[in-house]
């Protein structure tokens, strides 16, 4: 029996994160196929489409009309997501769409329940969940290596942004917390569970744009754990997680932006007691870009991650609503 064709996937949109990392994996992957990218400059989707050999598209309507493509692939600034996401599934196209899903929680609730009313896939291209090195993680806590989790830290921050990047931008690239901040939030999620809930946050504003530049959130879930999760774009680079226990803490550092060659490294500590644990390297975006796929054929192992993206948005928006806001220069 001939295998099946490869899912077709168009690209809305010329981003970065589209050029490093998302397309490499989708044109390396031998179930999908990089059919083609637009862009409402000619150029730049010349550009891609010469690096991963597939059509060069001028507008996104254009791309979205066209029979041939299964999927699309939505790597445009966040606040563009909720308009092209919908019609890319009112066009009959699966999508695989850049966090955040959305700006805020309602229109990311609508989008996912789209998505389901009409049989497509929408998944949130959440990565940092796909590397085998979480699943490690959360192994080691499940069979008790540092006791019962008591506290939670995740950080996620970069070096401060040219004062022209779109971040800076509240109505179009959204700010630091929907951006950075989707992944310490996103990773109290995935390791303490979706009842964890907003107690307060701060923000830090920037007084000319009005974007949130960073913050700290704090959580807690119904039995007490607490989450401290910290973000921004106006710091030293750091990536990480850290879980405290009754009987040690464990950390994992370049928790959220591995490259696919790292080999990560979990470090614990107990009492008198110090081991590190090098984990084998592993592709995140390779792994997500596969998902999509067998999320899009139905396949087994596929699961359903409607409810994990709809419940991000609600903590994001809880967040926006409990903060005290700073402004700064």
């Amino acid at each position: 029996m001939a295998p099946p064709r490869p899912l077709r996937i168009g690209v809305l949109g010329c981003a970065d994160i589209a050029w490093r990392r998302t397309l490499p994996a989708m044109a390396a992957a031998p179930d999908i196929e990089v059919a083609a990218v637009a862009s409402r400059d000619p150029g730049k989707a010349d550009r891609f489409a010469a690096a991963f050999g597939c059509a060069s598209v001028s507008g996104y309507e254009a791309l979205l009309a066209s029979s041939g493509i299964d999927a699309v692939y939505v790597p445009l600034p966040a606040m563009l997501h909720a308009e092209w996401v919908e019609k890319a599934l009112r066009a009959g196209k699966h999508v695989l769409a850049e966090k955040p899903l959305t700006g805020d929680a309602e229109s990311a609730g609508q989008l996912l329940r789209l998505a389901d009313s009409l049989g497509l896939v929408l998944l949130e291209n959440v990565a940092f969940p796909h590397h085998a090195q979480h699943a490690r993680v959360a192994k080691l806590i499940a069979d008790g290596v540092i006791g019962d989790v008591r506290d939670f830290t995740s950080v996620f921050t970069i070096p401060p942004l040219p004062e022209d990047d779109i971040r800076h931008q509240p109505d179009v690239g959204g700010g630091a917390l929907l951006d950075m901040g989707i992944y310490p939030i996103h990773a109290a999620l995935h390791h303490l569970g979706s009842d964890i809930e907003v107690v307060h946050a701060v923000l830090r504003v920037g007084a000319r744009t009005g974007a949130v530049v960073s913050g700290r959130i704090l959580a807690c879930t119904p039995g007490g754990v607490t989450a401290d999760l910290v973000f921004g774009m106006e710091h030293s680079y750091r990536s990480s997680c850290e879980f405290a226990g009754t009987r040690g803490r464990l950390w994992l550092d370049r928790a959220f932006t591995p490259q696919p060659t790292f080999q990560p490294v979990v470090r614990i500590d107990r009492q008198d007691h110090h081991e590190e644990i090098t984990l084998r390297a592993d592709d995140q975006f390779a792994n997500v870009v596969r998902y999509f796929a067998a999320a899009v054929r139905m396949e087994a192992g596929a699961a359903d991650r409607t409810a994990a993206s709809l419940r991000q948005a609600q903590l994001v928006r809880d967040a926006e609503r409990t903060a005290m806001r700073i402004e700064v220069p």
